[in-house]
C-alpha cells in the first residue's frame, strides 16, 4: 500500500468528478449526507474542490438525537456549503409502527431503515435540487459489505468506492481537512460501538488484505472471506431474467 500517491491520486478524482458532472449531470449540484465521518466529510471537499463550493449541498438526517451532530456541522462549515438538517425520527417511528403491527421486524430490519429513509430524503433533495447523490461508500466497506443495500450503498456518482479507508484517510489529510474528523474511529451511531468492534478486526488489516492478499490473523482471514462472499451481491447488479426476442 506504500504505492499510493496521494496528491496524484486527488488530482485524478477532483478531475472524475468533474468529468461525470460534465456527461452525466451537466451545471447539477452535489448533494451528500454528512454524518460528520471521514468519508461524508472528504467525499464533500472533493466535490467542493471539483465544482467549488456553491454546487456542494450537503444534508445532515439524525434519526431524533444525534450525539456528533456538532461533527456534522463543523463539516459543512469549514467546507463553507450550502445544507440542511432533516430529522428522519417522525418518518421512522411511523413506518416501524405501520409495519411493526403487521409483521413482528427483526433487529437488522430496523436498523437498516434508517439508512434507507437516508437515502430517499437525499434523492428528495437531488431531485428538488437540481442535483446527483453522492455516495460515500470506500472500497473496505463495499469489500465485506458493511452497507446497507438501497440504503448508504447506493448514489449517483462513488468517488470513494475504490479507495481502501487507510487510503481514503491519507486523501483527507493532503485535502487538509480538520484532522479529528479525518481520523475519528468509523461508527455506526447507533449501537455505541466503533465499527472495529462489531467487524472483531481492524481496518488497518483489512486494507492490508485487500492491497496485498497479506494478513497474519487467520481468524480475522476467515471473518473478512465469510463476509466478502456473503456480501458479494450488495456489489452487483439484481439478477433479472435473460429473455431476448
Amino acid at each position: 500500500m506504500n504505492s499510493f500517491h496521494v496528491k496524484q491520486v486527488k488530482q485524478d478524482l477532483i478531475q472524475w468528478i468533474r468529468d461525470c458532472f460534465e456527461t452525466n449531470g451537466k451545471g447539477c449540484n452535489a448533494v451528500l449526507g454528512i454524518s460528520g465521518g471521514k468519508d461524508s466529510t472528504i467525499a464533500a471537499a472533493l466535490c467542493v474542490e471539483a465544482l467549488g463550493k456553491d454546487r456542494v449541498i450537503g444534508v445532515m438526517m439524525p434519526n431524533g438525537v444525534q450525539s456528533d451532530i456538532a461533527d456534522s456541522q463543523a463539516v459543512c462549515q469549514h467546507l463553507g456549503i450550502q445544507n440542511f438538517e432533516i430529522n428522519i425520527q417522525d418518518a421512522y417511528n411511523a413506518i416501524s409502527a405501520q409495519v411493526g403491527a403487521k409483521i413482528s421486524l427483526t433487529e437488522q430490519s430496523k436498523i437498516n431503515l434508517a439508512p434507507r429513509l437516508r437515502m430517499s430524503t437525499l434523492y428528495a433533495v437531488a431531485q428538488s435540487l437540481n442535483g446527483r447523490v453522492i455516495n460515500t461508500s470506500n472500497k473496505s466497506e463495499a469489500w465485506i459489505g458493511y452497507s446497507t443495500r438501497y440504503g448508504d450503498g447506493v448514489g449517483d456518482f462513488a468517488p470513494l468506492l475504490n479507495l481502501t479507508a487507510t487510503e481514503v484517510i491519507a486523501l483527507g489529510k493532503e485535502l487538509n481537512l480538520p484532522e479529528y474528523l479525518v481520523v475519528k474511529a468509523p461508527a455506526d451511531g447507533l449501537t455505541g460501538k466503533t465499527d472495529e468492534d462489531k467487524l472483531g478486526f481492524t481496518y488497518q488489516a483489512l486494507d492490508r488484505y485487500i492491497r496485498t492478499g497479506e494478513i497474519e490473523n487467520a481468524e480475522w482471514k476467515e471473518k473478512i472471506d465469510r463476509l466478502h462472499k456473503i456480501n458479494s451481491f450488495k456489489t452487483k447488479l439484481m439478477p433479472s431474467f435473460p429473455y431476448e426476442r
